[in-house]
């Protein structure tokens, strides 16, 4: 079986069990025996759950986000982000809440700037900017998104993924362009 077969298998069970039982109470033999592999396997590749965890929303960010940063998708790649992170409801409110609120914004920080990357890169004044210049303003934003993001996991996912979208794109519209005019001057 390939690393990433393998990696994605010991997910699965993760995801499993964590449909049954908390975090805390998982251990490294509940997430082997039931993906039928061994513990060097597991520590072949991740260090321990939490490693587990963490690669686990690494890809499935890097999966929903890839092509869907630009001026004109990146509505499309936040809702897709939006709509993994519902679709894995469990999993995400279960690492919000047992493994703390940081540990799911150290995923959702880098993917946010990856997008408002994008659209930073789709301006057109995006060359009269340095780059100091933009990796300021795509970090602000991505710390916008990526807080705006944890409320919505925060408070249950209450609203839905389009209606998050809409309101966060109403707040941004044109601003980024604003943003990098003003640094550009």
């Amino acid at each position: 079986m390939s690393s990433t077969l393998t990696k994605r298998a010991l997910e699965q069970s993760l995801k499993r069990l964590l449909a049954t039982k908390p975090l805390a109470k998982i251990t490294i033999a509940d997430i082997t025996e039931d993906c039928g592999t061994s513990r060097m396997t597991f520590y072949y590749h991740f260090k321990d759950i939490y490693d587990l965890v963490e690669w686990s929303l690494e890809e499935d960010a890097a999966s929903v986000l890839s092509g869907t940063q630009t001026v004109d998708t990146w509505q499309e790649g936040y809702r897709a982000v939006l709509e993994e992170l519902k679709q894995n409801k469990a999993f995400i409110t279960t690492i919000y809440r047992e493994m703390s609120r940081e540990r799911v914004e150290r995923f959702l920080f880098p993917a946010t700037r990856k997008l408002i990357l994008g659209v930073i890169e789709a301006q057109p004044n995006f060359a009269k900017v340095g780059e100091r210049s933009r990796n300021f303003i795509a970090d602000f934003y991505a710390q916008a998104l990526a807080g705006v993001t944890l409320e919505w996991i925060g408070s249950n996912m209450s609203t839905t993924p389009q209606t998050l979208v809409d309101n966060v794109a109403l707040l941004l519209e044109g601003t980024i362009d604003t943003a990098i005019e003003r640094f550009a001057r």
